[in-house]
């Protein structure tokens, strides 16, 4: 298993560019880090400015040891016979490791010098190879960015101490920082020896060369462990971060691609399927989900179009069929009513011909044309009183009453004005067209909350049981015979697809007595259209 996901691990890097940008960008983060620490260079300040003021503090303190052993108000020298031997005043103190002490007279003479008995081992002996090489980049990288101090080269402890001696004989205590042949760096602290308001001395105290360079070593070395620990976890855990969003994508982008190639589609000819990544909480599960969403109803669609291609296919085979055989049978007609009679289904075949291309050709552009246009607030009530006094005239010809009931007070909704009126023209008029002379067609809106009620009622003869079901289906007519082919069967369909965009609902049901009977004959027919406002 381990070895599958190393491998797998190898593969994401090797082919996928996001997985290489997260490990790049990663670590670029930490080699600035490190950059920042190569600039700052804080190891070998810190230890050098410890290492400057331990040396201070002893050699103040050794100082001190010589000025408590002169006489006072008498005149001395460090180098006479005052009774003060500076030799054996500094044999007998216990000096700290790595230092080497020099005392200078008044003249600035060398009269002392001791170092400590484990002088020569001040040094800290744990580097390695690896640290070796790694501490010579750290050292060159930090030269090149952060210059440092300059210091004297090619001196050592003594020469250093002589050369602050006469400036610490002025009453001040100095410091100074030198680099010997071999190029360690060692560090002078020269502290006068006060007699009253004279000076007797010099007390000077230098470190071992390269002490500090041996401890920022060191200090360097578990920086760079870290460092190196540091880069091995960034890049492992960029490998897992690029897993689990560069393989995701990558299979999706692989699964969107043969939809895409037509010859991936020859070699996988069945329906494209998208990785169900929905279980996931992030962006990726989310694009999962729309993507295969998107797919769906990609299909649906496409479903759908083959579906109406071949209703359509269906639809104009009718009247072609009756158009054939009215054409055939006219050649062989000897009498003109026969002619007559035969020219008259022709009419008729051809106008339904026309009537059914225009309506699919409406039906075939709506999706198009309801993404295209822009929605706009409206007033619902002034729409339909528009429309209710322009149809409601129509019906009054048509012997069949008309009452309306609709709320003074405006109700705005937010959807394509034209296309809603479209809906309730092919209600109204269906309405109409089923009722006979004293019959009656009522219109009434009722606001619900943040929903709109429009009901289209008639006094008509209902619509069968089965067909409530089936009568917003494409090319679905349940007309009376006298009526037969002048409806393409499509107004109703048109008319839920537009209401289902604006996120509506529509539905038909029969008038009844009550609603306990079911059985009994319908009053009439009624259609309901919920829109949100």
């Amino acid at each position: 298993m381990q070895r599958r996901r190393a491998r797998r691990s190898y593969f994401t890097l090797n082919r996928s560019p996001l997985a290489r940008k997260i490990i790049t960008f990663n670590l670029i983060g930490l080699l600035i880090l490190v950059g920042g620490v190569f600039y700052l260079n804080p190891f070998r300040d810190s230890i050098a400015a410890q290492r400057v003021a331990g040396l201070k503090t002893e050699a103040a303190l050794i100082a001190n040891v010589f000025e408590a052993q002169l006489p006072r108000n008498v005149p001395v020298s460090l180098s006479g016979g005052d009774g003060v031997d500076a030799q054996e005043t500094l044999s007998a103190l216990t000096l700290t490791r790595g230092v080497e002490v020099f005392v200078y007279d008044a003249e600035g003479a060398l009269v002392a010098r001791q170092a400590a008995q484990d002088f020569a081992q001040a040094l800290p002996e744990n580097s390695t190879i690896i640290t070796d090489f790694l501490n010579s980049i750290w050292v060159g990288t930090s030269h090149l960015l952060t210059p440092g101090p300059v210091e004297t080269e090619g001196t050592n402890g003594e020469t250093l101490a002589h050369s602050l001696a006469p400036r610490a004989a002025q009453g001040e205590q100095v410091a100074g920082t030198a680099t010997d042949s071999e190029g360690e760096t060692l560090f002078t602290v020269a502290s006068p020896i006060r007699h009253g308001d004279q000076i007797a001395g010099v007390v000077a105290i230098s470190s071992h060369p390269g002490e500090v360079d041996g401890l920022v070593r060191a200090e360097r070395e578990q920086v760079l462990q870290m460092f190196v620990i540091a880069i091995l976890v960034s890049i492992g855990l960029s490998l897992v971060l690029a897993s689990t969003i560069a393989n995701p994508l990558s299979d999706l982008a692989a699964a969107a691609e043969i939809g895409r190639d037509r010859n991936a589609r020859k070699m996988t000819p069945g329906r494209v399927r998208i990785p169900d990544l929905t279980g996931r909480p992030d962006e990726i599960g989310r694009l999962s989900g729309a993507l295969r969403g998107m797919v769906a109803a990609l299909y649906d669609r496409i479903d759908a179009n083959e579906q109406f291609a071949a209703d359509v296919a269906h639809e104009i085979k009718n009247p072609l069929a009756s158009l054939r055989s009215a054409v055939g049978t006219m050649r062989v007609a000897k009498r003109e009513d026969q002619r007559e009679k035969l020219l008259d289904v022709i009419d008729h075949d051809v106008r339904r011909l026309d009537r059914l291309v225009s309506d699919i050709s409406n039906a075939s552009r709506l999706d198009s044309e309801l993404v295209r246009e822009d929605e706009e607030r409206f007033d619902l009530v002034k729409m339909l009183t528009n429309l209710t006094d322009y149809l409601g005239q129509e019906a009054s010809e048509k012997g069949v009453e008309f009452i309306t009931d609709l709320p003074r007070q405006p109700i705005e909704i937010y959807g394509l004005e034209a296309r809603l009126a479209q809906v309730f023209v092919n209600l109204i008029t269906n309405a109409v067209s089923f009722c006979d002379t004293g019959d009656a067609v009522r219109v009434w809106v009722r606001k619900r909350q943040n929903r709109v009620l429009i009901v289209c009622e008639d006094t008509g003869p209902g619509i069968p049981e089965q067909a409530l079901t089936k009568i917003f289906n494409r090319f679905y007519s349940e007309r009376p015979p006298g009526q037969f082919g002048n409806h393409s069967g499509l107004g109703l369909a048109i008319s839920k697809q537009i209401i289902e965009a604006h996120g509506g609902v529509i539905w038909a049901e029969n008038i009844r007595p009550t609603d306990v009977d079911i059985a009994s004959e319908p009053l009439g027919a009624r259609f309901v259209v919920g829109l949100p406002v």
